[in-house]
């Protein structure tokens, strides 16, 4: 009894890079794919639910850990809470964060097979990289934002006196971290910024090293404007590590132009504006030699006639 193997077509990835799937096709799988990328992020948002209250004592550990902050009877981390909800809300708002970044392998994956096919295999490449490197660098800035927080909060505290009772109220202390928890790792992703600009040949890495002084003074202004707390300690610390991330991101430039050659071309070295060198030495031309007459041209030899057409035959046979 013989067995027949059913022959498999090629896969949707392969028919979206070649561009034989249709427009609808493209809609039911982008359907199919916010679907599973929603219910991954529903399955996180159950577990983060669970994990509300560890991450917000987490949170909560840089003003807590503050002498000012505990109750002087019972020894225990104080809060305000204004309204009823307040607490339940901003538990389930952190439940959407942790929910996001539980179910973030599927949903970014689900993302990244629909937009792949577009492109070409050296960018699927980079995006690896440049994925790889995403994700420890916003963990790197995440905790710088910790470390910030827990120094700007003890500055604040201390210039406030002894005889003022300071207690934050919880949902805005919350979203005081996470926000500067998500402008440090926003900041932290400036260096693959600048890498793309030069593996993508827009700028080399001599260029990103003359823009070291502009560099370094946006760097110290953006850390002055996002660091919430008024001491230098923040925007000191913010603005080195960007600057150390900058000058770390031209070294990788160097070696990615000594890798591809860059450099070494025939005017690498000639600024745009600059004239190319011109030869105004002059040398003496020699006299011409004697040119022959040249010979005289026969008479043409007479056309024959030609011959009658066979009347037989049309133009075609």
């Amino acid at each position: 009894m013989a067995f027949g193997l059913k022959k498999r077509g090629p896969s949707n990835f392969a028919r979206a890079a070649d561009g034989s799937m249709t427009l609808m096709e493209h809609i039911r799988e982008l359907r199919n794919r916010l679907f599973r990328a929603s219910l991954a992020i529903l399955v996180g948002f159950g577990f983060g639910i669970w994990l509300a209250e560890p991450v917000r004592e987490l949170l909560s550990k840089p003003y807590c850990e503050l002498p000012q902050s505990l109750d002087p009877d019972t020894g225990k981390c104080n809060f305000v809470q204004l309204g009823v909800a307040d607490v339940f809300l901003l538990n389930l708002k952190i439940g959407l964060w942790v929910g996001l970044i539980i179910a973030a392998p599927i949903w970014l994956y689900q993302l990244w097979a629909f937009i792949a096919p577009g492109l070409h295999r050296h960018e699927r490449r980079y995006a690896y990289v440049f994925t790889a490197l995403a994700a420890p660098l916003f963990a790197a800035g995440a905790v710088l934002a910790f470390f910030v927080t827990t120094k700007g909060l003890e500055f604040l505290l201390d210039i406030s006196g002894d005889d003022i009772a300071t207690t934050l109220e919880v949902t805005r202390y919350i979203s005081f971290v996470t926000n500067l928890i998500m402008l440090f790792g926003v900041a932290f992703e400036f260096p693959l910024i600048v890498l793309m600009l030069n593996f993508v040949g827009l700028a080399s890495a001599k260029r990103l090293l003359s823009w070291w002084r502009v560099a370094v003074f946006v760097f110290f202004a953006f850390s002055a404007v996002v660091t919430p707390t008024p001491d230098p300690f923040g925007m000191t610390a913010l603005a080195i590590c960007l600057c150390a991330l900058y000058f770390a991101a031209v070294g990788v430039a160097f070696i990615n132009d000594k890798r591809r050659g860059r450099g070494r071309e025939v005017y690498a070295g000639i600024a745009d504006d600059e004239v190319s060198p011109l030869d105004l030495s002059t040398e003496p031309v020699p006299a011409g030699g004697r040119i022959e007459a040249s010979v005289p041209i026969g008479a043409p030899e007479p056309v024959v006639a030609p011959k009658p057409i066979e009347r037989r035959y049309d133009d075609m046979t």
